[in-house]
This record gives C-alpha cells, sequence and structure tokens, in this order.
C-alpha cells in the first residue's frame, strides 16, 4: 500500500465514521425523516460517502466510533453538522441534547462544558448562522 493510499484510506475513514455520528443523531428518534434524509444526502456528496458505503452505515451506525478532529476548527466543523442535524429533528428534547453533549465530548471537547456548548450550537443551529457565524459564536465563549 502507497502512502497516499494510505492517506486517502483513513481520511475515508474519518469521514465514514463522522457521517455514523449524524445518522446516530438523525436515529435518536428512531427514524429518519424527508428533512434528515435530505441533510444526510448532502452530507454524504461532502464528505465522499459512496452509495454502498450509505447505505451500510445506516444499517449498522453504532459500529462506527466517534474520532475526535486534531484540530479546533475541525472539531467545530463537526460540531455544526451534528448542532444542525439535531435542530432539524424538529423535537429538541432532552435525547437530543443529551446525545449532542456526548458527542462533544466524543468529539474532544471538554466534559466540564459540553453543556454550555451544545446548547450555544443549537442556539446558533436553531438562528440557521452559516459555518463562519457558528465558529465565531462557539470561539467567542472562550472570551
Amino acid at each position: 500500500m502507497s502512502f497516499s493510499e494510505l492517506f486517502e484510506s483513513g481520511f475515508k475513514k474519518r469521514n465514514e465514521d463522522h457521517f455514523a455520528a449524524i445518522v446516530r443523531v438523525a436515529m435518536s428518534d428512531g427514524i429518519i425523516d424527508e428533512q434528515e434524509k435530505a441533510f444526510l444526502d448532502r452530507l454524504a456528496t461532502r464528505l465522499d460517502i459512496t452509495d454502498n458505503d450509505y447505505k451500510v452505515i445506516l444499517k449498522d451506525y453504532k459500529s462506527h466510533p466517534i474520532n475526535p478532529p486534531i484540530s479546533y476548527d475541525e472539531r467545530l466543523e463537526r460540531l455544526y453538522d451534528l448542532a444542525r442535524m439535531v435542530w432539524i429533528d424538529d423535537i429538541e428534547g432532552p435525547n437530543q441534547h443529551a446525545l449532542l453533549e456526548k458527542l462533544c465530548v466524543g468529539l474532544g471537547f471538554n466534559s466540564d462544558n459540553v453543556k454550555y456548548i451544545a446548547d450555544k450550537a443549537l442556539t446558533l443551529a436553531h438562528d440557521k448562522v452559516d459555518l463562519d457565524a457558528f465558529m465565531e459564536g462557539i470561539k467567542s465563549m472562550n472570551e
């Protein structure tokens, strides 16, 4: 296996794991509705998830680990996707919030701050801010 194949393989695996984490949020209420499906379809395209991998992940999403990104900005990008998915669910209830908090820990955020981070992320998702405004909003919490 060449170095470039190894790099591509690791990148593909991270994208699949990230996608599986978002599927986990979508499935927190037991179903994937039309809005969630449309979001997952767009995200799958963005993450280069093949149709076959998409089907496999939907069937067995719990077998994928949540791999935390190394950089803070990458964590925020993933949190942005996850918060938007939770908000699309229409029922921003305790199950979705608790799951987002767990995913925040899995993404590498400090467990002491995840409730506040999840609250802020859901507020920003509700306000339908873009990625840059989302990242700025979360970063401003640390100032």
